[in-house]
């Protein structure tokens, strides 16, 4: 390329060194986002030149339509992308692409969370384009801008400045209007001049930009690569159940159905559409330790990154994108998760998606318990760590009680018996052994319904204090437990005519013989047929917290309450028989531990004490 001017020579300033180790470095961890940053530079291009076209249609009265071309030329180890988008004066060459030079990294960084506007399509090119040092050696950017007769070359090897100078007559023939940026590859860098890479790339990244992406093979005939349709920016009369589907699998990488599909555009002070799913089966990896979402995201149908933590955790399972039109191309993580415009889609977002189950569970309930099914566990974890949303997710969850399964609090609460006040649950590691534990007697006896946790995170979100329309939920496995004023929902059950055992000697025989086991001894108020159970204090965790937290290492089990059935012969025993006392007592604290999933702390002396009682019983 010849020139009819002596190229001036530009220095950066200090900074530039530093800001091109951070982006080569440590900004990006994949050379691929180089391509990505120059399709959405080109795109930028092309939208900039369809804006102002609007006031000044004689800026495309040549009829080139706003396209992208990428060429590899492996004899030169070149690899160019072409706009014929707005292109750039000698000034704006200077300014866009030595924006980081002058901006300095704090303002620089600073610049791009704070741009908002149509305006700066352009005013972030420098950012993107060069992350194409991490590939080429030398780059050379030749621009005329619409309407213009001058065509002017950037050129720099990302030293110490760059050069810029008009060009010659065959340049000026070869770009009518728009840039086009030619990358003089490294030798490591060949692999991108690789049609099936480069298409790779385009797939991965910038399907849905919205101009045609072409690539432009050394043989043969150019061919677009890229759809150029972002369905989530159509209209939902332009769609069919069948596209969402579509969109679905390609978009989530799944085979399954979506259960639940939203789809919108936000207006106001920001602008931004959302396509989002709910599968309709388990991911495989909703349940690793980093909780990472999968919703995408995309900044004028560019792909960004695509666990953006644009959900918080508890909905990780949603599939989908999210596209704004103001957030500018951001660099880096911290930059996604410190942005203020991105928190505010986030809460916006969030607030959508809870609001569409609730929905969902009004008006299709089967559709919506496929859903809690398959993520109930998962959205519970927003229980112990969205305060904000606690009541509107305490609403939206369903549980299996003692009364069936997919229950609504509301349901639950409708259905309270006379006089009760709280909301009862237990916690454990399965229904069918909540079901037939000695806890839920009492409860049972009055007809109350139970709720029966048995996920791993019930026993955290139900530590924390909770009502749901001003009732309390409380916990049969913890503190005291007063059914008195509820009446019974059979006479029959009532056993207070039954003879009982002295509370005062029966209490302290059992605490002399359990000593430090225990840290009380006390009479219940949930027993009617067993002969005791084991509760955790007011003040202590419930015990099934304290297990979990026990196997994890994250605390000790403290000394539970030893609650006993005055009227239950084997306690009633306890007063009169004092030579088999200590065995007796022993017996009814390790058969509660039995009960609650527990070993006895010594099984062979258990298993002892049960022969000999055995043995007695069959008078031998």
């Amino acid at each position: 390329m010849t020139t009819t001017a002596a190229a001036e020579s530009q220095p950066f300033q200090a900074e530039v060194a530093e800001l091109l180790h951070l982006m080569v470095h440590s900004v990006y961890s994949e050379t691929d986002i180089f391509l990505r940053e120059l399709i959405s530079n080109a795109s930028d291009a092309c939208d900039k030149l369809r804006y102002e076209a609007i006031a000044n249609p004689s800026l495309i009265t040549d009829g080139t339509p706003p396209e992208i071309r990428i060429v590899p030329n492996k004899a030169a180890n070149t690899l160019a992308v072409v706009d014929t988008g707005i292109g750039m004066e000698r000034q704006e060459l200077i300014d866009n692409l030595g924006t980081i030079a002058r901006s300095g990294t704090r303002s620089f960084l600073s610049k791009l969370t704070e741009a908002k506007d149509g305006a700066n399509l352009i005013g972030q090119f420098g950012v993107g384009f060069y992350a194409a040092f991490m590939v080429a050696e030398k780059i050379v950017v030749t621009s005329r801008r619409a309407g213009s007769d001058e065509v002017w070359v950037w050129t720099s090897e990302g030293g110490s400045g760059f050069e810029i100078a008009p060009v010659g007559e065959e340049a000026a023939q070869r770009v009518a209007r728009g840039t086009e940026i030619v990358l003089h590859l490294k030798k490591d860098a060949a692999k991108y001049l690789e049609a099936y890479e480069i298409e790779r790339i385009v797939r991965e990244y910038s399907d849905n930009i919205q101009f045609p992406i072409l690539l432009v093979p050394e043989e043969g005939e150019p061919r677009q690569i890229n759809s150029a349709s972002a369905l989530w920016q159509r209209s939902k009369s332009e769609l069919k159940p069948e596209d969402y589907a579509q969109a679905y699998k390609q978009i989530a990488g799944a085979f399954d159905e979506p259960a639940m599909t939203l789809h919108y555009r936000a207006e106001g002070r920001q602008s931004y559409a959302v396509l989002l799913f709910a599968p309709s089966q388990k991911p495989f990896d909703l349940f690793q330790v980093e909780r990472k979402g999968k919703v995408k995201l995309y900044v004028r149908r560019v792909f960004i990154a695509d666990d953006a933590e644009l959900l918080p955790a508890y909905l990780r399972f949603i599939r989908g994108v999210i596209d704004s039109e103001d957030l500018p191309l951001n660099i880096s993580r911290e930059m996604l998760q410190n942005n203020p415009q991105l928190a505010q889609i986030r809460k916006a977002v969030t607030g959508r998606v809870i609001g569409e189950l609730e929905t969902l569970g009004e008006k299709e309930p089967e559709t919506f318990a496929k859903i809690w099914n398959a993520f109930g566990p998962v959205i519970k974890e927003g229980l112990w760590e969205d305060f904000e949303r606690r009541d509107k997710l305490l609403a939206l969850a369903r549980f299996t009680t003692t009364s069936g399964e997919n229950r609504s609090l509301k349901q639950v609460v409708d259905d309270f018996k006379p006089n009760q006040t709280e909301i009862y649950y237990l916690v454990g590691d399965s229904v069918e052994r909540l079901k037939s534990n000695p806890k839920l007697e009492s409860a049972r006896a009055r007809g109350i319904e139970v709720l029966l946790l048995t996920d791993p995170v019930d026993a955290f979100w139900t530590s924390a204090p909770l009502d749901f329309g001003g009732k309390p939920l409380k916990s049969l496995s913890q503190g005291d437990v007063d059914f008195g004023l509820i009446p019974l929902a059979d006479d029959k059950d009532d056993k207070k005519d039954e003879p009982a055992a002295d509370a005062a000697t029966t209490i302290a025989v059992i605490k002399d013989a359990l000593g430090e086991r225990v840290s009380d001894v006390r009479a219940s108020q949930r027993l009617t047929a067993s002969a005791s159970c084991l509760v955790a204090g007011g003040d202590a965790r419930d015990r099934a917290l304290e297990r979990l937290l026990a196997q994890q290492n994250r605390g000790a089990i403290t000394k539970p309450v030893l609650e006993i059935n005055l009227r239950h012969p084997l306690v009633a025993a306890l007063a009169t028989d004092t030579a088999q006392a200590k065995d007796l007592s022993l017996l009814l604290f390790e058969q509660a531990q039995i009960l609650d999933g527990e070993m006895p702390d010594d099984p062979a002396a258990f298993a002892g004490r049960m022969n000999q009682l055995v043995l007695r019983g069959l008078g031998k």
